[in-house]
């Protein structure tokens, strides 16, 4: 695929105030928790530029090859996710399709038995940022790879 919009070079003025409140959502949250929150819904919106962005950053925090490569499966993965990861996971896909049946109660309710109510504040901003560069970078075709973890984007493209 061909890039059709450098996002950082035609909008700096909506790039910075975006990687800042995606900053700003991450703090006080495990960032291995952060990376697989932000990976699953990488695949779910498919943008392949963040899942390598995310999939290398995870491995940096720690995460195995093994629990990266299950995540798109992990309700079916018993054992592989604590019941907090697991709440974080279901809250990232009814935030993701928000479309299918809102945020369903249970669910809510599920993360917040894991999350104070400051971290879960957190989560969802995490969440909802994630979607967001996702769409930006779906839309704009940011080209996959050459991201170092934890790296900042290369001037062509929009980081996550």
């Amino acid at each position: 695929m061909t890039e059709r919009l450098s996002l950082m070079t035609a909008a700096p003025d909506l790039y910075a105030p975006m990687l800042a409140l995606t900053k700003a959502a991450k703090k006080g949250i495990d960032p291995a928790l952060v990376e697989l929150v932000q990976i699953r819904a990488s695949q779910l919106n498919h943008c392949a530029f963040c899942l390598d962005m995310h999939t290398k950053d995870a491995r940096k925090a720690g995460e195995t090859e093994e629990r990266i490569h299950l995540l798109n499966a992990w309700e079916e993965a018993t054992g592989y996710y604590t019941d907090k990861e697991q709440a974080a996971l279901a809250l990232t896909e009814a935030i993701t399709h928000l479309t299918d049946d809102f945020v369903p109660d249970a669910v809510y309710t599920r993360a917040a038995a894991h999350f104070d109510d400051t971290e879960l504040a957190h989560l969802i901003a995490v969440i909802t940022m994630m979607n967001s560069w996702n769409r930006l970078n779906v839309a704009a075709r940011t080209p996959v790879g050459g991201l170092l973890p934890g790296a900042a984007a290369p001037s062509r493209g929009a980081a996550s």
